[in-house]
């Protein structure tokens, strides 16, 4: 570390910190964090985004602004994961499809394109990080917190899909992170609201969650972030992975090999800020072998927590040793990658074809909307009265923000039939609301219930809709999200899985309805 011995205490831990602020301008916030705490890394949500003009000259004047404060760059990252998780929402970044929508697509040169296309359009904007891909294996039918966002629940293929993102953002010069080590998928709290614990013995966890692991540390990748969640079978103590010295140092530094950035995830979710508190956890994060530490939000929390990892190198409770290490990792990692850096050459085994983005999205959509089963509904017949209820998803949440560009599918579909009416409902519909669709589904209408489920579980609304319909028509009910709604209602006439609802998927699905299209999509999920 004599390379960096001029560094102050301050200085050195402040490098080990990524924080969020809330200003779509430079405010008072990260101006603090930067010129008064040194941090090193900096986390963009949608609250800091009003166009990809707007985001490229934030990202210069932080840079800027650092240059004056420390021979360093920023590291500038976002969580873009696809889908219906992503936090930039605007003209100039392209909608890539989801993880799942991908998995069910079932082609590695598609999720390859699809980080390649996107690690070039966020570099250009200034960003040198994408906290993706999640590699999580998602074979828990309640998971609130993965679900789509994960490839499917074949960890081979999970394992197969993430490699080829990383090789696609890397490829870019983005820096891809593989997350939630080891493993998110098998839970059914969502660790932003409480503690979970994976109970699983070491041959199951080796078998499946922490296989797609180990190909992303052979695919190279940059990153790993921790996961908030309890692994008896590999730390005896009941501490989440993210605090444990077992997991972070034992198990992914050790018997794993990985010689790059292990990041956390935010510790200002309840996981970890309910048990330990921010500043606490910071220290045992550090302690635990993290070389980065997010926290997202709260400025208060962010000054705390650098503060508390000051005062316990400062008293002993951690060696300086353990700081320079994660120092020296940090800045061999933005040598390689912050600004105009070459990009990877190891991404040879996947194709790219220079086919326009939207073609290649209509592409990759049709290939993964999934007909599960189909007794005779689709496709409709051309003089058909249809009846489109459509959920409307419009709360933000931690992993469901939906796109500012959304059409209906009662509003395409109408562009190729006739006699199409809809019906738009939130995504938590009230009884009376159902009560009143009831009234209004004539007796000969094709009805086609479109569901939204964001957290495990099908909303009762919903639910009790579908069970009500059941009762008097043969139901096509299209899960736009969770393909495990089905699991929840009366077997409908025909089921189909689209995985998410942006405009590529919903032109596509409306296609496929008026049998324009024949869609191959494979389940990644067993609904059983």
């Amino acid at each position: 570390m004599s390379s960096w011995g001029h560094f102050t205490l301050e200085q050195k831990v402040g490098q080990l910190f990524m924080c969020g602020f809330h200003g779509q301008q430079v405010d008072e916030q990260i101006t603090r964090l930067i010129e008064d705490y040194h941090v090193g890394g900096v986390i963009y949500f949608r609250r800091n985004v009003e166009s990809v003009e707007q985001l490229t000259r934030l990202s210069a004047e932080l840079q800027k602004m650092a240059a004056k404060s420390s021979e360093l760059p920023l590291m500038i990252s976002v969580d873009q994961e696809g889908g219906m998780v992503a936090r930039i929402d605007k003209d100039g970044i392209t909608r890539v499809p989801g993880s799942m929508a991908l998995g069910a697509a079932g082609n590695l040169d598609y999720t390859y394109q699809c980080a390649r296309i996107l690690g070039e359009q966020l570099k250009r904007i200034g960003i040198d990080m994408n906290l993706a891909p999640v590699v999580d294996v998602n074979n828990n039918v309640l998971n609130p917190v993965i679900g789509v966002r994960s490839y499917g629940e074949n960890a081979e293929k999970v394992a197969a899909h993430g490699a080829a993102a990383i090789a696609g953002y890397q490829s870019q010069g983005i820096a891809a992170t593989a997350k939630h080590f080891p493993g998110h998928g098998d839970t059914a709290v969502d660790s932003h609201l409480g503690m979970v614990t994976v109970p699983h013995e070491w041959e199951r966890l080796e078998q499946v969650e922490l296989l797609p692991f180990r190909q992303a540390i052979e695919a190279g990748v940059d990153a790993i972030m921790t996961a908030h969640v309890i692994f008896p079978a590999i730390e005896p103590e009941p501490i989440p992975a993210t605090l444990s010295r077992n997991v972070l140092h034992g198990l992914l530094r050790e018997q794993m090999g990985f010689k790059g950035i292990i990041i956390t995830d935010c510790l200002e979710m309840h996981a970890i800020s309910k048990p330990y508190g921010v500043a606490k956890a910071a220290v045992r994060a550090v302690e635990a072998g993290a070389d980065l530490i997010l926290v997202s939000h709260t400025l208060e929390e962010q000054v705390a927590a650098i503060e508390a990892v000051v005062e316990a190198v400062r008293h002993g409770d951690i060696d300086e040793q353990i700081i320079d290490q994660a120092l020296e990792r940090v800045v061999s990692w933005k040598q390689k990658r912050c600004g105009d850096q070459p990009s990877d050459q190891s991404s040879m085994k996947y194709s790219f074809s220079p086919v326009p983005e939207d073609v290649l999205l209509d592409e990759i959509a049709c290939k993964s909307i999934t007909v599960v089963h189909n007794d005779g509904l689709l496709p409709l017949k051309p003089e058909q009265n249809v009846f489109v209820i459509w959920p409307e998803v419009v709360q933000r949440t931690e992993v469901d923000e939906p796109w500012s560009h959304s059409d209906s599918l009662g509003m395409v579909l109408g562009q190729y039939k006739k006699h199409v009416r809809e019906h738009k409902i939130t995504t938590q519909p009230s009884y009376e609301e159902a009560e009143q669709i009831l009234q209004s589904v004539m007796e000969g209408d094709q009805v086609i219930v479109c569901t939204y489920t964001s957290a495990g579980v099908l909303p009762k609304g919903q639910r009790y809709l579908i069970e009500r319909l059941s009762e008097k028509h043969s139901l096509i009910v299209v899960a736009l999200r969770n393909p495990y709604d089905l699991l929840e209602i009366p077997r409908p006439g025909a089921y189909v899985c689209t995985y998410e609802n942006t405009p590529s998927v919903v032109r596509a699905l409306s296609s496929m309805i008026t049998g324009e299209l024949d869609p191959s999509g494979s389940l990644p999920v067993r609904l059983s």
